[in-house]
C-alpha cells in the first residue's frame, strides 16, 4: 500500500516521538533533547538521544537512526502499515486507502477481526466453566500455569456443534464462517469448527486475534486443527505469539523457531519469552522473512525426534534462496525424544540455553547433515555428497554468498577426502600469458588483508578531509561512505565521529562540525586528516563550487566502493579455483583480476581528473 508523503509527514508531525519511544525506553531530558540507553544494542552509558523538534532518534553507539515510523518497526517488529495505522490512530488521523475496493477489504478484515476477538472472550469464559473442567486438568497436567493460561488467552471451545454458532450468533453465519469460526457442510448446514478442545488465540504482529489453533483433549484427529485459512487467517503467513516474542528478540537480538504451541507457553513459563512457532506447518518463506525481521539468525530448535529434524532440514533448504550478506539461521538440535517443553520441566531454562548455545550454523548444520553417517567408500558415493553439498550452495540466489558457500564446501569436502602428505607449496604458473593467483594461497596482498583494505589510505584521507570541508555532503553520500571498509582505524573513527555529528546536527557548518569532534575527543585526528592530505581534489577546497564538490566526491566514493567489491569477489574466486582447478573458475578469476587492473586504472584517471592543478 502506497500512502502520500504530505500524509506521512503529517502524521510525524503529529505524533511526538518521545512519548512512543519513552515507552520502552527510559528517557531523562538533556537540553533540549532526550537521552537514553539505547534500545538496540545493550549499553550502560547513555548515548541514545531523542530530537522531538526534528523527529528523530540517533544513537552514537550503535548507529541506529530513524523516525517515529521506523522505531515501531525496527524495535517492536511491527509491519510499515501496522505501525503507520496504530500512529494515525493515537493521532486521530485516517489513514487514506487506495480505492474503494481496498477500503473493502479493510472493513471486512476489521469486521472478521472483531468476531475473532469476541470468540477468544468466549473461549477463555468456556475455560473457566464447569464444562471445562478437563482442560483445565490437562493444563493443570502439563505444570502449566494460571498466569501463562491468563497470558497466553487459553480458552476452551465444548463439545457441541452449535454452541459458538449460538453464542455470536448477531454476526451472522456466513460472517463466521469467513471468520474460519464455523465449517460448512455439503448440505449448507454451519456447525462449530472447534468441538472438545484447548484453545490457542493466534494474534497478528499488532496483537489482534485472527484466528485460533485448537488440540484435542480425547481420540480426535487431527490432533491440532487451525482455524480455515480466509480474508483473516493464513497460517503461513504468521508466527504464534511474534507479537509477544517480537518486541523481547529485538532486545536480546535472539529469536527461537520451535515447533508447537506448548512448546512456546512451557519455555516462556520458564523465564525464556522470545519464542514463537509456526502453525502446524513447514516454515514457509514468509513467516522466514517474519523471523528476519525481529534479528539477523533466528535459531529453529525443533524436537530431537526424525521428524523434528526434517522439519529442521526442510526449513533450512527454504531459507537457502533468501539468505543474504548478514541474515542466515542457526539450529539447534534437542536431546533425542525431548521437546522444548519438556526440557525445561526436567532441566529449567539453563536446560534450554545450554541447547540454544550449541546451535550451528547453518553452514554447518547442511555440512554435517550431508557428510556423516554417510558411506563414502567408492568416488561415486563421495561423488553424490559433494553433488548434493553443490546443489545446497546453488539454490542460493545472492551471488556473494553463493559463492563462499560454494567455497567452504569445496575446501571442507578436499580436506576431508582428499588429504594428501605435505608437499611443497605450488607456484603461480601462466597458461599462455595469463597470470594465476598462487594456489597455495591467495595473492599476497588479499591474504594479508581482509576484504576492502586495498582502500587507499590516501584517497580515504582526501574524502575525510572533503567532508570536514564540506559537511553537506554527508545528506548525499554519508551512507555510502559509511559503508566503505577502512584498513587504518583512525580513519574509520574519525568517519564514523562525522557521520554521527551530522546526524545528530544535519545543519552543521564546516567550523561547527570541527568543534563538535574536539567537543567528542577527535578534533586531533580531524587537524591531522585535513594537515596530512595531499590529493588536492576540488572538494577539499573550501572556495569549490558546491555541484562541483558533490559530483566529484561522489564519484570518489563510487569508484573506491567498486574496487572494495572486486577485491572481496577476487578473493572468493580465488579460493574456488584453488579447491576445484577448474576452467570455469579460472576463467572467472582472470576475469575479476582484469577488472582490478582496470578499476585500479580508472582510479588513477579519476584522481587526475579531479586534482586542482
Amino acid at each position: 500500500m502506497s500512502l502520500p508523503p504530505a500524509f506521512l509527514d503529517e502524521l510525524r508531525a503529529r505524533v511526538p516521538l518521545a512519548p512512543v519511544v519513552g515507552r520502552r525506553v527510559k528517557l531523562t531530558r538533556a537540553g533540549r533533547e532526550w537521552k537514553g540507553c539505547c534500545p538496540f544494542h545493550n549499553e550502560k552509558t547513555p548515548s541514545f538521544y531523542v530530537n522531538d523538534d526534528k523527529g528523530f532518534y540517533h544513537c552514537f553507539g550503535c548507529g541506529a537512526h530513524g523516525d517515529v515510523i521506523r522505531f515501531l518497526t525496527e524495535q517492536e517488529g511491527m509491519g510499515f502499515i501496522d505501525a503507520v495505522k496504530q500512529l494515525a490512530a493515537q493521532a486521530g488521523m485516517e489513514v487514506p486507502s487506495e480505492s474503494p475496493e481496498a477500503r473493502a477489504r479493510a472493513e471486512v478484515a476489521d469486521t472478521l477481526q472483531s468476531l475473532a476477538g469476541r470468540a477468544a472472550e468466549w473461549f477463555q469464559a468456556q475455560l473457566r466453566s464447569t464444562a471445562g473442567a478437563e482442560a483445565r486438568a490437562y493444563l493443570d497436567r502439563r505444570g502449566v500455569s494460571a498466569t501463562m493460561i491468563k497470558d497466553f488467552a487459553l480458552g476452551f471451545s465444548p463439545e457441541s456443534r452449535t454452541a459458538l454458532k449460538t453464542a455470536l450468533k448477531d454476526a451472522g453465519e456466513d460472517k463466521l464462517v469467513e471468520a474460519g469460526l464455523l465449517g460448512r457442510s455439503d448440505d449448507g448446514q454451519t456447525y462449530d469448527r472447534f468441538r472438545g478442545r484447548l484453545m490457542f488465540p493466534i494474534r497478528d504482529r499488532r496483537g489482534r486475534v485472527v484466528g485460533f489453533g485448537g488440540r484435542a483433549l480425547g481420540d480426535i484427529q487431527p490432533k491440532y486443527l487451525n482455524s480455515a485459512d480466509g480474508p483473516l487467517f493464513d497460517k503461513g503467513r504468521l508466527l504464534y505469539n511474534l507479537d509477544r516474542a517480537g518486541p523481547v528478540a529485538h532486545k536480546s537480538g535472539r529469536l527461537v523457531v520451535v515447533e508447537g504451541y506448548m512448546d512456546v507457553i512451557g519455555v516462556a513459563q520458564a523465564g525464556i519469552a522470545e519464542l514463537v512457532a509456526p502453525l502446524g506447518t513447514a516454515m514457509t518463506e514468509t513467516q522466514l522473512a517474519l523471523a528476519w525481521r525481529q534479528v539477523d539468525e533466528p535459531i529453529l530448535c525443533f524436537d530431537g525426534d526424525g521428524a523434528g529434524q526434517r522439519a529442521a532440514l526442510r526449513a533450512c533448504l527454504r531459507a537457502l534462496p533468501l539468505l543474504a550478506p548478514g541474515k542466515s539461521l542457526r539450529i539447534a538440535t534437542l536431546p533425542p525424544g525431548e521437546d522444548p517443553d519438556d526440557l525445561v520441566k526436567r532441566g529449567g531454562a539453563p536446560a534450554f540455553e545450554v541447547v540454544l548455545d550449541a546451535a550451528l550454523p547453518l553452514s554447518e548444520y547442511l555440512w554435517r547433515s550431508e557428510t556423516e553417517g554417510q558411506d563414502t567408500a567408492t568416488p561415486e558415493r563421495r561423488a553424490a555428497v559433494r553433488q548434493r553439498l553443490k546443489a545446497h550452495a546453488d539454490a542460493i540466489a545472492d551471488p556473494s554468498v553463493r559463492a563462499l558457500y560454494a567455497a567452504d564446501f569445496n575446501a571442507r569436502f578436499d580436506a576431508l577426502y582428499f588429504a594428501r602428505p605435505e608437499r611443497p607449496p605450488r607456484q603461480a604458473f601462466v597458461r599462455g600469458a595469463r597470470y594465476v593467483a598462487p594456489l597455495a594461497g591467495a595473492s599476497p596482498a588479499l591474504r594479508s588483508r581482509g576484504p576492502g583494505a586495498r582502500t587507499a589510505s590516501g584517497e580515504v584521507t582526501a574524502l575525510l578531509a572533503g567532508l570536514l570541508t564540506h559537511p553537506g555532503l554527508a545528506d548525499r553520500h554519508g551512507e555510502a561512505l559509511a559503508a566503505l571498509p577502512m584498513s587504518d582505524p583512525r580513519q574509520a573513527e574519525l568517519r564514523d565521529a562525522i557521520l554521527s555529528a551530522l546526524a545528530l546536527s544535519p545543519d552543521l557548518e564546516s567550523d561547527a562540525l570541527n568543534a563538535d569532534l574536539v567537543r567528542r575527543g577527535v578534533g586531533g585526528l580531524a587537524d591531522a586528516t585535513l594537515k596530512s592530505n595531499r590529493l588536492r581534489f576540488s572538494f577539499t577546497r573550501r572556495d569549490a563550487a558546491a555541484d562541483a564538490t558533490a559530483r566529484d566526491f561522489g564519484m570518489m566514493v563510487d569508484t573506491i566502493a567498486a574496487r572494495t567489491r572486486i577485491e572481496l569477489e577476487l578473493e572468493t574466486a580465488t579460493a574456488r579455483f584453488r579447491s576445484s582447478l577448474e576452467d570455469s573458475d579460472f576463467e572467472r578469476q582472470q576475469a575479476l583480476l582484469a577488472e582490478r587492473v582496470e578499476i585500479d586504472s580508472a582510479m588513477m584517471r579519476l584522481a587526475e581528473s579531479l586534482r586542482d592543478d
